[in-house]
């Protein structure tokens, strides 16, 4: 295997930062050398500076999305954790409902939910089900639920709402799997009232959150990990300037944010933990 050496390591630790805001040091020379294997050879480069080279004069974009696509980490799967939908279920979407109530003049009520780092589309999927069964009439709502990734080709996957058996039986239930997708082939496809309730877009979080709009509920786990500290109170405010007014934040179970961000108040409930946007 094509070994990268050190300052072939120093250049992409930059290069990766500065197109995806993923901070990685120079521990994880492996972690960069096999994720990008397949574009060395692909390219036919000699090296990993040459590669970097190939993509820096890549006026289509295509290598550097590529590049990204390597690097950027896309475990996830329905229901993933399983903390976050029992919130959803327990305490948030009771309480945001009771809210939407008391404004009579707002109708059909909206609710406005952010997975800001969506991947294939599992997580925002297992948001739509839930609210589904929540709600049992969704069409009185104006619900609009939004996936984004900095992945191209996570987005595509997610657009597609196909998966696999071996993607579907991790973490969905047999029940919701029987309610919620369709056999097509060897895959298993989204349903049609579930999939109307999800849009999805590329999005770098790095980026401005303009044109996004506003949220009742964003999810944003496990992505902050990767930032560099100063990049996580940016990534934070930003979020706390999309959101509405007592709205709620969901980040991942081994985060905490109150030591940098004190807009939001850390709430737990049944053990479980989430944000709220002070008002």
């Amino acid at each position: 295997m094509q070994r990268i050496t050190l300052d072939e390591l120093k250049i992409f630790v930059r290069y990766i930062y500065d197109i995806s805001g993923i901070c990685l040091d120079q521990s994880k020379a492996y972690l960069i050398e096999t994720r990008l294997k397949s574009l060395i050879i692909e390219t036919e480069s000699v090296s990993y500076h040459e590669l970097y080279h190939k993509a820096k004069s890549d006026s289509t974009g295509t290598l550097e999305r590529k590049i990204i696509d390597s690097i950027c980490t896309q475990e996830t799967m329905f229901f993933r954790d399983n903390s976050p939908f029992t919130l959803l279920r327990t305490r948030i979407l009771p309480e945001l409902i009771a809210r939407k109530a008391s404004q009579p003049t707002i109708f059909p009520a909206s609710i406005r939910i952010w997975s800001a780092a969506c991947s294939t589309g599992q997580e925002i999927y297992s948001i739509a089900m839930v609210l589904k069964e929540f709600l049992l009439n969704p069409a009185k709502f104006n619900i609009q639920l939004l996936g984004t990734d900095i992945s191209e080709s996570a987005i595509s996957g997610a657009l597609s709402g196909e998966y696999s058996q071996v993607v579907v039986e991790r973490g969905l239930p047999k029940d919701k799997r029987n309610n919620y997708l369709i056999k097509s082939g060897q895959k298993w496809k989204i349903r049609d009232d579930i999939r109307s309730m999800c849009t999805f877009r590329k999005h770098n979080l790095m980026d401005s959150f303009s044109g996004l709009g506003r949220f009742d509920i964003v999810f944003c786990r496990n992505v902050a990990i990767y930032f560099q500290q100063e990049d996580k109170v940016m990534l934070f405010n930003k979020l706390a300037d999309i959101l509405e007014p007592g709205g709620y934040l969901i980040i991942g179970s081994s985060e905490a944010i109150s030591a940098i961000n004190s807009r939001f108040e850390p709430i737990i409930h049944l053990n479980m933990i989430f944000y709220q946007l002070k008002k």
